[in-house]
């Protein structure tokens, strides 16, 4: 799907809004698929995120992080956590399945099935641009708003 138009989706999201991608066209927009609310790692990735929020914004992007959690989880972690953008439900695995982020994973020594911690990059045209997966946590943000600003 790199280099081609992402195709338009919307799903539920906090605020009680729904995300539209058609609706973004016009800014960049940076995905960021997550595991879990409330966990470790998750809950590093969108603190970075928030932190650099104002960044992004500057550069004429958006972001959206999206699990599989649901709407009432979803806003508890926001609001626990002052993220200062949405985040989208997507528990029928729609838009996961779309960008190819559900893998099996070992988890305490069993195979569970879940999202691989990805980013992706849409410009204002719609198109996808950058992909990172099976991301690291440390650093990844600050790596994310560097390609954005190429754009």
């Amino acid at each position: 799907m790199l280099n081609q138009t992402v195709p338009d989706f919307s799903l539920p999201a906090t605020g009680n809004t729904t995300f539209e991608l058609a609706a973004v066209r016009g800014k960049h927009l940076v995905i960021y698929f997550y595991p879990k609310d409330n966990t470790p790692g998750c809950t590093t990735e969108g603190s970075d995120f928030r932190d650099r929020y104002a960044d992004f914004q500057a550069a004429d992007c958006e972001v959206v992080g999206l699990s599989r959690d649901g709407i009432k989880s979803h806003e508890n972690f926001k609001q626990k956590m002052s993220f200062p953008f949405e985040l989208l439900s997507d528990p029928d695995e729609t838009v996961c399945e779309l960008f190819g982020v559900m893998k099996m994973k070992n988890m305490y020594g069993k195979q569970v099935r879940g999202i691989e911690r990805s980013t992706f990059v849409i410009d204002k045209d719609g198109v996808l641009r950058r992909e990172w997966r099976g991301v690291k946590v440390p650093g990844h943000v600050d790596e994310v708003l560097s390609f954005v600003k190429t754009l």
